[in-house]
């Protein structure tokens, strides 16, 4: 079997790679880096490829392709965002057009402006979004849908070679404190890096071809609970501390429209983004990637995260 994975010189796609490699599949790897340590790809061949430039031309006839590729902030102009995750899309569903395609969109899809408490397939997507990430995800997989493909949508993916969800908690810490939002009881779905690869496997190389799953670990946490693990394996002497969600939602607006006045082209540390899916529940129902996928989740862990870093530096 020969398989294309985009994104492949990230953090999700790479780690695709080297799963569809070690059993011996055929991958042929894309992305925008221009070279990528081929550990990172576990030997796949890599091509360079901009996917918001066009469609590629000479590219290789595959089975199956696992789209990776897109942009994961949550800050930035609407126009890029939306030309690497909608823009982008549509230019890899033409260069593989007679392919499977697997689609690894974002629970971002679902309602942001109340809790998602074990939502189902079927509540996505909405009408409206905080910001051009979620708007330009849904975007995507309404295309992806029109042809058909399989759409997996992971919480917060995390593991080694995490680029945003650790680093990101990791560089909130001040001193002896975690600053958060909320009251730390409230439930969460995570997605190992190791459930997001099984999924992706699962859905490139078994007899389903279609479909829309949800994709989190075996069970939800406490943010609380995710936090006080994060800071214990990392050996951060820190205690999460909770700001109230009427208070950190106005904060975080505030602070959005100061960094846009400023024109800084950073995100803040604090976004309504990050409010909303911090302080209210967030949480899967990962039934169907059960049933119809054959999902076997493990619980989630950060066992081992004092030694997880970017496999590309």
């Amino acid at each position: 079997m020969r398989i294309a994975v985009t994104g492949a010189s990230g953090f999700v796609g790479g780690a695709v790679c080297r799963a569809l490699t070690g059993r011996g599949v055929t991958t042929h790897g894309f992305g925008r880096r221009r070279e990528v340590p081929s550990g990172h790809l576990g030997g796949a061949e890599y091509r360079p490829w901009d996917l918001t430039l066009g469609p590629l031309r000479d590219a290789p006839l595959v089975e199956a392709v696992v789209h990776c590729a897109g942009s994961v902030t949550d800050w930035g102009p609407a126009a890029d965002v939306f030309a690497g995750n909608l823009t982008g899309t549509r230019n890899a569903l033409a260069t593989f057009p007679g392919a499977r395609f697997v689609h690894v969109s974002t629970a971002s899809v679902y309602d942001p402006f109340r809790p998602s408490a074990m939502v189902t397939e079927d509540e996505a997507p909405v009408a409206r979004y905080l910001n051009a990430y979620g708007a330009s995800k849904a975007a995507a997989e309404r295309a992806a849908l029109a042809h058909g493909a399989i759409v997996l949508r992971p919480h917060a993916v995390y593991g080694p070679g995490d680029t945003t969800l650790l680093p990101r908690v990791l560089s909130a810490v001040r001193g002896p404190i975690l600053p958060a939002v909320g009251t730390g009881r409230q439930l969460v779905s995570l997605t190992s890096i190791s459930n997001l690869v099984q999924a992706c496997v699962l859905a490139a190389t078994g007899p389903v071809d279609s479909g829309v799953f949800n994709v989190a670990d075996a069970s939800p946490v406490t943010v609380d609970d995710a936090f006080r693990a994060i800071l214990r394996e990392r050996g951060i002497r820190a205690r999460p501390v909770y700001a109230p969600a009427r208070l950190a939602g106005p904060l975080a607006a505030a602070v959005e429209g100061a960094f846009l006045l400023a024109g800084r082209p950073e995100p803040p540390r604090l976004t309504r983004y990050a409010v909303g899916h911090l302080a209210v529940e967030r949480t899967l129902d990962i039934t169907a990637a059960r049933r119809i996928l054959g999902f076997t989740p493990h619980e989630t862990t950060f066992a081992g995260a004092a030694t997880w870093s970017s496999t590309l530096g």
